[in-house]
């Protein structure tokens, strides 16, 4: 029986010719990832095991993101701890203030991720990777503890679903438009402890932006991690980026898929999840009755470059709606620095709109953007479930960012025309 790419990585990390779903393994670790709510509880772990000292300075990564610049005594706290854990140890992968980012964001920006990798972070997000051509998937504190610790981790080996991507993409949809298209089918449990596996002629149509968000959300299917094949548009994503060399893994012909879904990409529209559920989907323009408070643009699901361009292709030259706040986060310090340089900043506050620093904040209800009772938000961010950005009698739709900037301006949801 033939692997999928996810179970060729595997199969190589754990030193087996091959692997099988549902097998047990043992698999080496090129990168453990925390961040500044996830490390603290990590390293209370690590030290209670009196583990010592980690398996390899520079093959961990402590991102300061959710509450950075510290919002509170607690998040400062946090923040020291990890700090002070990255400076004892040498982590050489430790990002602060003046280096922030959103983690999910920063670490394929920086190189920290490649393709081939087999990556584990305490983050559910961290799926966000397989769009490189790596298995990367989301742990607890605890076994971030022990990849740090002993540079290994246990898996059960995924089976998987093959989505069939076909056609191109209309100009006013995006990857966010994809995956909230593909979750609204199968639903937040379709993909349960599987692999999502993105092929097709389709696949060559979406830029590594589009992938990097679609394999964002795979978690939000309940997969286990979402992967791309290794093309032409990821090499040269990779090219002089990565710092170590990239593995590049291939499905066999003759792999083994619980299902295939097929997506005409063409047909995709500009989509909504509805409260308060990713899987909730309706087409935005069925939803133009719906008043919004607040809009975020943002996050480690679509806080990236072209995120940024949409953003501004649609706000440039007009006025956000009276009563709408319309909040804007780049991801990462460079992606800050480019939005200044081509003048997005300033067409952002002319908008009426306001940019933040990089940060995760408004994403999990934290700071930048809590909702009060009552109010309706439109957000690029990834879950809408009950009191994810606020007081549990609020509302989040997700969309793209094509869509919420169209939103801003109108002060209902509204697609991009």
């Amino acid at each position: 029986m033939g692997m999928t790419m996810t179970q060729k990585i595997l199969a190589a990390h754990a030193g087996l010719d091959t692997v099988q779903p549902g097998q047990l393994i043992s698999a080496k670790l090129d990168m453990v990832l925390g961040n500044d709510i996830t490390t603290p509880v990590a390293v209370n772990e690590f030290n209670k095991a009196a583990f010592g000292k980690v398996f390899d300075p520079n093959r961990i990564a402590i991102v300061l993101d959710h509450f950075v610049p510290n919002k509170d005594i607690k998040a400062a706290e946090q923040s020291k701890q990890c700090r002070d854990f990255a400076c004892s140890h040498c982590i050489s992968h430790f990002y602060d203030v003046g280096r922030m980012g959103i983690e999910h964001a920063l670490l394929p920006e920086q190189g920290v991720v490649t393709a081939g990798d087999c990556i584990i972070g305490a983050d559910s997000h961290t799926c966000t990777y397989g769009a490189l051509g790596a298995f990367s998937t989301g742990v607890g504190s605890t076994d971030m503890a022990a990849g740090m610790a002993t540079g290994m981790a246990w898996f059960k080996v995924p089976s998987a679903i093959r989505i069939h991507l076909t056609g191109v993409l209309p100009r006013n949809c995006s990857g966010k438009d994809v995956i909230l298209t593909l979750i609204g089918q199968i639903g937040v449990d379709g993909a349960l402890y599987k692999s999502l596996e993105f092929t097709g002629s389709g696949v060559a149509g979406l830029s590594m932006d589009d992938r990097l968000c679609i394999c964002n959300m795979a978690i939000e299917a309940g997969a286990k991690n979402g992967i791309f094949p290794v093309d032409e548009t990821t090499k040269a994503y990779m090219n002089g980026r990565c710092e170590r060399t990239p593995v590049i893994y291939e499905a066999d012909a003759d792999a083994e898929y619980e299902q295939t879904i097929e997506i005409d990409l063409a047909k995709i529209v500009p989509t909504v999840a509805c409260p308060h559920l990713p899987s909730n989907t309706k087409p935005a323009s069925a939803l133009h009755d719906v008043k919004i408070d607040q809009v975020v643009i943002g996050s480690c699901t679509n806080g990236r470059m072209e995120d940024m361009e949409a953003a501004y292709r649609v706000l440039h030259g007009k006025t956000v709606a009276p009563g709408v706040r319309c909040i804007i986060i780049p991801a990462t310090m460079d992606i800050l620095r480019d939005c200044v340089a081509r003048g997005y900043y300033t067409a952002f506050i002319d908008a009426g709109a306001i940019v933040s620093t990089p940060t995760c904040g408004p994403c999990l209800g934290g700071y930048m953007g809590i909702l009060a009772a009552g109010e309706c938000c439109i957000s690029t961010t990834n879950r809408n479930f009950v009191g994810r950005m606020g007081h549990v009698d609020s509302k989040v739709y997700l969309a793209s960012p094509a869509t919420a900037a169209a939103s801003a301006l109108t002060g209902y949801i509204t697609e991009e025309v």
